[in-house]
């Protein structure tokens, strides 16, 4: 538990440190959010091609566990330090979100799939009140039901109103992998030097997400004269190893990175909040890319969602700074037992 002193403000603006840490946070997770909603229109048509969606997933997360080997050796310590972390990580963050969701769709309307599984980040806010005790503003309440609600609008929910029970089971399994996703980011952001590094927690997390989804996308089965052709994307074709380092690279090692970095800056449920946008970018992109036209609704969803989202993000409380670095708080801030701003 971090311990706050009542020392002076020090020269060179150290008062101002959280508030430029939070915005470098938010900065981090927009761009994991940008990060991960191209990962469907780089997807979309390698599936298209012939590709199953699983082995798509497959080949996403067992490239970014390549390319982050070095890595994964760099900090092999972790191993040893927090296997249950890193076991977690994978199979929660990496292989629970990516399997649920694409068993999800193959029985549900993905629209549907999608808003189930952005529930999310009201989830994380009940884990963050419910179960650490931690304040919630109700603004940052309010920030979650715009974003649900946007998102309802951005899927267009009502297309598809015949719900498949086991369907649904999926899509929330997803959202509850996902808040493990946010809650695991978080884990030792407030150890200081004792912290994990979160790039090592990433590489190990991938590590274990390729073995769970070797067992369950096979993809010894899969073709693999795919990879050596082109993929159609709105009539231009593009070559299919582009679109698989686009989605290596882009959609899952940046994506992953930044969105662990922003947890740990933020709190998970700003940053979780702040990822419905992904939603909204992955439905712009198909617009723009893919060429699916978005509706009225659509426009007017991520307007909402965005605003859920800036409504979330301004109004929680910075995460508190190591005791070397605490001020004085203001007057009339009270501090809670987590030493987070009441």
């Amino acid at each position: 538990m971090p311990v706050f002193g009542t020392r002076k403000k020090s020269q060179g603006g150290a008062a101002g440190q959280p508030e430029r840490g939070r915005g470098l946070g938010l900065g981090l997770a927009l761009l994991s959010a940008f990060a991960f909603g191209g990962s469907g229109v780089a997807a979309k048509p390698l599936i298209g091609e012939g590709l199953d969606s699983l082995h798509v997933v497959w080949l996403r997360v067992a490239g970014a566990a390549l390319v982050m080997l070095p890595v994964a050796w760099r900090h092999r310590a972790l191993v040893r330090q927090r296997p249950v972390l890193l076991a977690g990580f994978g199979l929660l963050a990496v292989a629970g979100v990516q399997a649920c969701y694409f068993a999800a769709i193959s029985r549900i309307p993905v629209g549907v799939a999608l808003l189930v599984e952005y529930l999310a980040p009201a989830l994380v806010l009940g884990w963050v009140r419910f179960v650490q005790r931690r304040p919630v503003t109700r603004a940052a309440a309010l920030g979650v039901v715009l974003a649900v609600g946007g998102l309802a609008c951005v899927v267009e929910v009502w297309a598809g109103l015949s719900f498949d029970a086991v369907g649904l089971l999926l899509a929330l399994g997803a959202a509850c992998c996902q808040v493990g996703y946010f809650v695991l980011s978080d884990q030792g952001s407030d150890a200081g030097d004792q912290a994990p590094d979160p790039l090592g927690v990433i590489a190990y997390g991938l590590l274990v997400g390729t073995v769970v989804l070797t067992v369950v996308a096979r993809p010894w089965g899969m073709d693999w004269s795919v990879l050596g052709g082109s993929a159609a994307m709105d009539g231009a074709m593009v070559p299919a190893w582009l679109l698989l380092c686009w989605i290596v690279l882009l959609t899952t090692v940046v994506a992953y990175v930044t969105g662990v970095v922003s947890v740990r800056r933020l709190s998970p449920a700003v940053a979780g909040v702040v990822a419905c946008l992904e939603a909204v970018v992955a439905t712009v992109l198909a617009w723009v890319l893919l060429g699916e036209r978005l509706s009225a609704p659509q426009l007017v969803g991520g307007a909402i969602v965005l605003a859920g989202a800036f409504i979330a993000q301004s109004s929680t409380p910075a995460k508190p700074q190591p005791a070397g670095d605490a001020v004085i708080p203001e007057p009339g801030e009270e501090l809670s037992r987590s030493g987070r701003a009441t």
